[in-house]
């Protein structure tokens, strides 16, 4: 329903321009002025639910809409991914499942799980002495499916097509209560597999505002972490040269929204904090980072190659190369031995295997 409230506002309140030039931001411009107009409008309401039946009966010119939205913002998506490193194989929805959402509704029926409302909705009755006293709505009276009957149809087209040995659904915990029914449904569908499924519920983000205002996208808060940890790093007196400080930045600035977002509970709700996100010492991936790239100089200082010393005091004629190089060794002997060396070494390839599994990029310097 949301989509069709999109739609038809398009037509009142869309720019094919402003869409060109920033998508996302204009979509969510005309879906904010839509939702706003729609409280007090009911022929709006009344076109967003005809924009959704063309939807569902595949008419040409509400189809073409949809689709041009779905290109243009999986494209920004899949650039905001690869700043994360994410990849996705398959871009695919529950709203890719209208038609087989329609003979769910049937093998629902035929199975005498679908019932009728007393509004004229289909329902389908979860309650476990059978009294209607807990019910989730499957069909609007108009015949149009939901996200939980697309959702039914999708689960069981993945199952077919990918013979999974576990599904997991990631998303906010506001929708655990529709994953439990869809779940349900589908075991009373006669589905055993629905036990393989599972749902990770994760929690609100509160306080996180940017420089620019209130509404907060993803691009925006990646390139204000990249931006501050930037300037922390130039005001640094520890920072090292680099080749590209700011792919440095931004390598950081990820890792350590990363790390605040994963080191507590999923479900938590927790407080956004820039200055405490960024610090170089405590909890932080900063200090992940900052303790890598430590690491990485030490053990390539302590192994710099013997050759490559020989090799640059033959370039310039300068013994002074391989001097320093044997007088480094020699307190490298005493301060740091072998197994040191090693323990220093294990370390940092544990850290960096570990932000990689978080999908953290390390970083050698900084």
């Amino acid at each position: 329903m949301q989509f069709g409230l999109l739609g038809a506002g398009f037509g009142q309140f869309g720019c094919q321009e402003k869409l060109k030039q920033n998508p996302l931001q204009h979509l969510f411009e005309v879906y904010v002025q839509v939702n706003k107009e729609a409280e007090h409008n009911e022929d709006l309401k009344q076109a967003a639910r005809n924009f959704f039946r063309q939807l569902e009966q595949h008419e040409s010119e509400a189809v073409s809409l949809w689709q041009q939205f779905r290109e243009i913002t999986v494209d920004e998506y899949q650039h905001i991914y690869k700043r994360l490193g994410v990849h996705f194989d398959i871009y695919s929805g529950e709203s890719f499942h209208q038609d087989q959402a329609q003979e769910v509704v049937q093998q629902l029926q035929s199975r005498g799980l679908l019932k009728t409302s007393e509004k004229g909705t289909g329902v389908v009755d979860l309650s476990s002495t059978g009294d209607m006293s807990s019910v989730c709505t499957v069909l609007r009276s108009d015949g149009t499916t939901l996200y939980i009957t697309r959702d039914l149809a999708a689960a069981i087209d993945r199952t077919e097509k990918y013979c999974f040995d576990e599904m997991i659904y990631v998303t906010d915990k506001s929708q655990a209560n529709h994953f439990h029914q869809l779940f349900q449904i589908l075991l009373a569908m006669g589905h055993s597999w629905a036990d393989r499924c599972r749902h990770v519920p994760f929690g609100l983000v509160r306080g996180m505002k940017t420089r620019s205002g209130e509404v907060v996208f993803l691009e925006d808060v990646l390139d204000e972490a990249r931006d501050r940890m930037l300037h922390n790093m130039n005001q640094a007196k520890t920072t090292k040269e680099m080749d590209d400080p700011k792919d440095t930045a931004e390598k950081v600035g990820i890792s350590a929204l990363i790390v605040q977002d994963f080191k507590g509970p999923l479900q938590s709700d927790y407080t956004f904090d820039w200055d405490r996100m960024l610090q170089a010492q405590g909890d932080t991936g900063v200090f992940l980072q900052y303790t890598h790239a430590r690491l990485c100089s030490i053990t390539q200082s302590a192994l710099c190659s013997y050759d490559e010393v020989l090799h640059q005091s033959a370039q310039d004629l300068q013994p002074k190369h391989l001097v320093n190089f044997l007088l480094k060794l020699c307190v490298l002997f005493f301060k740091c031995q072998q197994a040191r060396l090693r323990l220093f070494s294990g370390a940092c390839s544990v850290l960096a295997n570990g932000m990689r599994i978080l999908g953290v990029t390390p970083v050698e310097k900084m």
